[in-house]
């Protein structure tokens, strides 16, 4: 999973300067196929300026809690995989271990463990397929709705696996598969909550990425706890438990968390500056016979356009009016990372299908495919990978153990570096780091009986996995964003 990292400030240049009639101004969209439900009934923008700072400051740290729970713990399978093979999943689907209790990792044969792994790799794709219907329901729905869907999602995941073992089916894949769509729709829908404070909206994101990066480490928290208490803490009382937090995510759904998404800086300055909008029909023709009552709304109308513009110059903190020393710095620093970029805005108002057909999208698309890949077979393997590397079980184990930890750990570690790199590096810098540290992490894999490299290895991986979700997203909302017709 991934993040887009728009600047609301680029946004609010952008228009304040351009004819409000120009095709920039159609509305940026998350959903990738509007052609899927019917358009929206047309709502009046809702501003940050409209709700109190403090109710704001509370939902941005209510969503990066529950994202820290929820939003992609199913990337901690590794942590979660040791408890599965002790508690005997899948199990029965070995003859040789039927009966016998005795079974080690060494004797463990490759269809048990490949049935476990297919948990995983279903889970994993799910997850990524999940964005575009997520994008859809929060386009039609907002953010709110896509809250519940996840909060359902989850429990429906959690009472799959917590009542597996004594199901006539299996229910560990379709438990970890609705686990694994719950995560996107509590995930994708609070990126909006960036334009809480378009100042900070950087911070925010990366505060969303990082209690999503660290949300694997739930399973180690979990079988550490199941080691702990002599494996008496069953994964059936340990996913009862959580469904505490589905719970508390519909519960903060409907009391604290806004309806509709916040709109960024630019779709307001947009609505607002449109003299468009101080002509309303349906309105209008009521006091068609009354010049002065209708003149009388219309100004009232223009005055609210003006406010918003005065309100969103104070959401910014742009002091000395909008000339100000404040405001030009902020306008100079988008402009240079812009040019530094290189190649910003190379595809922005294209045609979806022209821009998916482009080699633009097409390449980035196949490195995707391959890095998707061997991340998330390298999550699911990586204690039978260095089983084997370092022929030693014990030794795979401080490995695995160690990765464990080091894998939320490395996504908040990574927070500042992945900022610093995407802002003040060009695009093909950016591209060329990525190939290279992957092209490294790749050898360091293949070198045996070597305990400094599996370590290196894993640290490098686990900064390199968050750098190359944000890094991806980077490249898509510079290079190829869409947008509605």
């Amino acid at each position: 999973m991934s993040l887009h990292r728009v600047s609301s400030m680029s946004s609010y240049e952008h228009v304040r300067g351009s004819s409000p009639a120009r095709s920039e101004h159609r509305k940026m969209s998350f959903n990738p196929v509007g052609t899927w439900v019917p358009p929206a009934a047309k709502e009046e923008p809702v501003g940050a300026f409209e709700v109190s700072k403090t109710r704001r400051l509370v939902q941005v740290t209510i969503a990066v809690v529950y994202c820290l729970f929820a939003a992609g713990i199913v990337f901690g399978y590794a942590a979660l995989k040791p408890v599965l093979l002790a508690e005997g999943v899948y199990r029965g689907d070995c003859p040789k271990f039927r009966t016998s209790q005795s079974a080690t990792w060494d004797t463990i044969p490759l269809t048990w463990l490949h049935r476990l792994n297919l948990m995983f790799t279903t889970a994993a794709v799910a997850t990524n397929v999940c964005a575009l219907p997520v994008g859809a329901v929060l386009d039609r729905y907002g953010p709110r709705v896509c809250g519940i869907i996840g909060s359902l999602l989850l429990t429906i995941g959690s009472l799959f696996f917590a009542f597996a073992s004594r199901s006539p089916f299996d229910g560990y894949i379709p438990g970890y598969f609705f686990l694994a769509l719950g995560g996107p729709f509590v995930f994708i829908s609070s990126f909006q909550l960036s334009n809480t404070f378009p100042r900070h909206s950087g911070l925010i994101l990366a505060l969303l990425t990082g209690a999503f990066d660290s949300s694997s480490a739930i399973f180690l928290f979990y079988r550490l706890i199941y080691n702990a208490s002599n494996r008496t803490f069953t994964p059936r009382k340990f996913f009862l438990a959580y469904l505490i937090v589905p719970i508390l995510i519909a519960a903060v759904q409907l009391t604290v968390m806004p309806k509709n998404s916040y709109k960024t800086v630019g779709e307001l300055v947009t609505h607002a500056e449109n003299p468009d909008h101080d002509i309303h029909p349906e309105t209008d023709d009521r006091y068609a016979d009354d010049e002065a009552r209708l003149e009388s709304i219309r100004q009232h109308r223009r005055a609210r356009r003006e406010e918003i513009v005065d309100e969103v110059t104070s959401l910014l903190g742009r002091k000395g009016g909008e000339g100000g020393e404040e405001g030009d710095a902020q306008s100079r620093a988008e402009e240079r990372k812009r040019n530094i970029s290189g190649v910003w805005g190379a595809m922005h108002g294209r045609s979806a299908i022209r821009q998916i057909r482009s080699p633009w999208f097409i390449l980035i698309t196949l490195f995707t495919v391959i890095q998707m890949t061997r991340i998330n077979y390298f999550v699911a393997t990586i204690r039978t990978q260095y089983t084997h590397l370092l022929a030693s079980h014990a030794a795979a184990v401080r490995i695995n153990n160690f990765f464990d930890a080091a894998l939320p750990l490395g996504g908040i570690a990574s927070i500042p570096l992945i900022g610093l790199v995407l802002d003040n590096t060009s695009t093909t810098f950016v591209l060329a780091l990525l190939v290279s540290v992957a092209t490294l992490i790749g050898i360091l894999g293949l070198i045996p009986h070597s305990p400094p490299a599996a370590y290196a290895n894993i640290i490098l991986f686990t900064l390199y996995r968050p750098l190359y979700y944000t890094a991806v997203s980077d490249y898509a909302a510079k290079r190829v964003g869409c947008v509605d017709a």
